[in-house]
């Protein structure tokens, strides 16, 4: 996918978040004004936050779209990859939160009875923002965008926390006297909540540490590259993230009897099929090693011929 469509992707996307998050938020504070419910005023603040990681993901993709430079030759992807950390740990925050306030207020009572204006607006709170959550991790997939991805799970945490005030809310208006199922269903959110942010974060630090593609999508790669014609034996390839794409660099041992030129077409074949098959590589370099390279009874100077037969980004590309 081209990257101007990619970032437009995100942007409509995050832009309709923050359009609903600013709408539930408004409607909640009201509902939860007029039907005097303490638990929906809470929501209505976690829609609220919502709104900052939506400007989180707006600001970050100005910044992370732009192409390489001379500062920053991999480009700026890994911007991408600290809002997703940013994101998880907010959300891990919003977890932690609810689960906080609703031990600390597990001996309160309301002091008025809930009216239904209340339940109905954290009721159209879930169905809204569950919604969101679908489309929005739907987009963040088919673009490859981990940021866009963390974001939707900020949109299912705010959907997961409005039941417990609809349990709040219902139970008292039915029985006041069940109002602890408000703190119960709070502290299940909030495990459910940190979970979430766990499998957020852990990826993207991995990849903020350079670590490398699974050894399946490694050997996948080894492979295609092995068909490529004039290779005799792909080595030392090594992978890291840059962002939503994958940068790597390996060598190919090739007939010791080939021109430089020959070598080096063989370099730009490997580069092209790795493109060709693996979509999500934006940045390729190719090491041409003579056939025999580690045996040095064979080839005593093998290892001071070595030649960068072919490097370069994906045509039409940056490093994002």
């Amino acid at each position: 996918m081209a990257l101007p469509r990619r970032e437009e992707r995100i942007r409509r996307i995050t832009w309709i978040g923050l359009v609903v998050n600013l709408g539930l938020s408004a409607l909640k504070f009201a509902a939860g004004t007029l039907g005097h419910s303490r638990a929906v005023l809470a929501d209505a603040v976690h829609s609220l936050s919502d709104c900052v990681t939506d400007a989180a993901v707006l600001v970050g993709t100005r910044f992370w779209s732009r192409p390489s430079d001379s500062d920053h030759p991999y480009g700026h992807g890994r911007i991408e990859t600290v809002v997703t950390v940013g994101l998880g740990l907010s959300l891990a925050g919003v977890g932690l939160g609810i689960g906080y306030d609703a031990i600390v207020s597990l001996r309160e009572r309301h002091a008025t009875r809930p009216g239904v204006v209340a339940l109905v607006a954290a009721l159209v709170s879930i169905v809204a923002k569950e919604v969101l959550y679908r489309w929005t991790i739907r987009v963040g997939r088919q673009v490859h965008s981990s940021a866009v991805v963390a974001n939707a799970w900020h949109h299912r945490s705010d959907a997961l926390s409005s039941i417990p005030a609809v349990l709040a809310v219902g139970g008292a208006i039915v029985l006041p006297a069940w109002s602890f199922l408000d703190h119960v269903g709070a502290v299940a959110v909030c495990l459910l909540i940190v979970q979430a942010a766990y499998k957020i974060v852990r990826p993207a630090v991995g990849q903020l540490i350079d670590q490398g593609l699974p050894a399946s999508e490694v050997a996948g790669i080894l492979e295609a590259v092995r068909g490529c014609k004039g290779v005799e034996g792909p080595h030392d390839l090594r992978t890291r993230y840059t962002g939503s794409g994958v940068a790597l660099d390996l060598h190919v041992e090739v007939d010791p009897t080939l021109t430089v030129v020959q070598g080096h077409d063989i370099a730009e074949d490997v580069r092209r099929t790795i493109f060709e098959l693996f979509p999500d590589v934006i940045d390729v370099v190719v090491h041409v090693d003579p056939l025999g390279v580690a045996d040095e009874t064979l080839h005593p100077n093998a290892r001071a011929i070595t030649l960068e037969g072919g490097s370069g980004h994906r045509e039409g590309e940056g490093s994002a």
